[in-house]
């Protein structure tokens, strides 16, 4: 695989800001992530809530897992009509969406944590996971409340029990490793406990599925989970490169970067680009300058479409002098971007970053590149 600054040298986008996978890195990000849970007997459930993409979500399947997750109605709607047939979706699920998901065809599942939603769901065909609340808060029944669901669901007619789900999301991106793996054997402890009392009851859950990218060794390793759920590892971002890999180095590179273009050079310190918040999500770390600018550079947000490419020269003194002090004190440096140029930043958090576009371009090596449309986004 050529060198990135050389890869992107090849990529000509028609239009900024655009969305660009790397397909080499994309295609081995997938193999190891289903190469680790295929060593470990695990079930790779990919999550397709960080993509939204059914050309991405096809090819994960096809390269051996079992089916995707979904967060939302729309989104199992939107994979269904693309044929991939088994999903799960991992969220509580509003009134009005049982139907629309009974009316699906394949292996259609939901999680559920609470009596009236098993009710909502009953006499829809549809399989049933207890979703369990390890310290998210998000969603969840307590643990010791886990099992008096699924007797309510095993009991419900036109529903069929399908197991638990355990997602700890609020253990992904803790940056402490020792802290990550500390926090995640309690809570897998707890799961462990909680499938005891299951078979104890008669009750054996036929899966147990959580987990994610930034827990996914420790999942593997803690033999609770018979499926995971990891979403970024196929195309990674700032954060997860911040927090690192739950052990030792990741397996997974970059692959998804916003391809942006100079559109004003009137400063010395920085030059104006046409990403701004609309283009890339900033809930997290900021977005990283890749190529096409001085390394070290940085991006900062100039409102809803443009971005400002900071040059390193000029990184502090921005802290305390102005723009137009600077202009009028130095000189634009040799290494600054021109106005046309290409700058390559690498989204702070993949997911929400996703959704603000309607398609991947993903290139090979030479240049090529192919639209895969955004399907799944803000489908409702």
């Amino acid at each position: 695989m050529q060198p990135l600054a050389d890869f992107f040298a090849n990529i000509t986008p028609r239009q900024t800001p655009a969305l660009v996978i790397r397909r080499a890195v994309l295609t081995a990000n997938l193999a190891a992530m289903q190469g680790a849970c295929d060593a470990a007997g695990v079930r790779l459930r990919a999550h397709g809530k960080m993509h939204k993409c059914s050309a991405l979500g096809r090819l994960q399947v096809a390269d051996g897992a079992v089916g995707l997750c979904c967060q939302t109605v729309g989104e199992a709607e939107a994979y269904a009509a693309a044929g991939i047939a088994d999903l799960l979706v991992t969220a509580p699920v509003p009134p009005w969406g049982w139907a629309r998901l009974a009316a699906l065809p394949g292996r259609i599942a939901a999680v559920v944590d609470s009596p009236d939603q098993v009710a909502r769901a009953g006499e829809s065909g549809l399989t049933l996971f207890v979703d369990i609340d390890l310290g998210q808060h998000r969603a969840g029944v307590a643990p010791a409340a886990a099992l008096e669901l699924a007797q309510v669901i095993a009991a419900t007619p036109g529903v069929a029990f399908g197991g638990i789900q355990a997602y700890c999301g609020h253990l992904q991106h803790v940056a402490d490793r020792n802290a990550r793996r500390t926090a995640h054997a309690a809570a897998t402890a707890r799961l462990a406990a909680v499938v005891a009392d299951f078979v104890a009851a008669g009750l054996a859950p036929p899966q147990v599925t959580g987990g994610g990218t930034g827990t996914y060794a420790l999942d593997l390793a803690a033999g609770v989970f018979t499926e995971i759920q990891a979403g970024s590892y196929a195309l990674m971002d700032v954060d997860y490169t911040l927090a690192g890999a739950p052990e030792g180095e990741w397996a997974f590179a970059p692959a998804l970067f916003v391809a942006a273009t100079v559109v004003s050079a009137q400063h010395v310190a920085l030059v104006t680009c046409d990403a701004g918040l609309k283009a890339l999500y900033t809930d997290g770390p900021a977005p990283r300058v890749v190529a096409g600018a001085a390394p070290g550079s940085r991006w900062r947000s100039m409102g809803d479409e443009h971005g400002a490419i900071v040059h390193p020269d000029f990184i502090e003194r921005l802290r305390s002098e102005t723009i137009d002090a600077i202009d009028a004190s130095a000189t634009m440096p040799l290494d600054a971007p021109a106005e046309g140029a290409l700058v390559w930043l690498q989204p702070g958090h993949v997911d929400p970053t996703v959704a603000l576009h309607d398609a991947f371009f993903v290139a090979d090596e030479d240049g090529r590149l192919e639209r895969w449309p955004i399907d799944a986004r803000r489908r409702s």
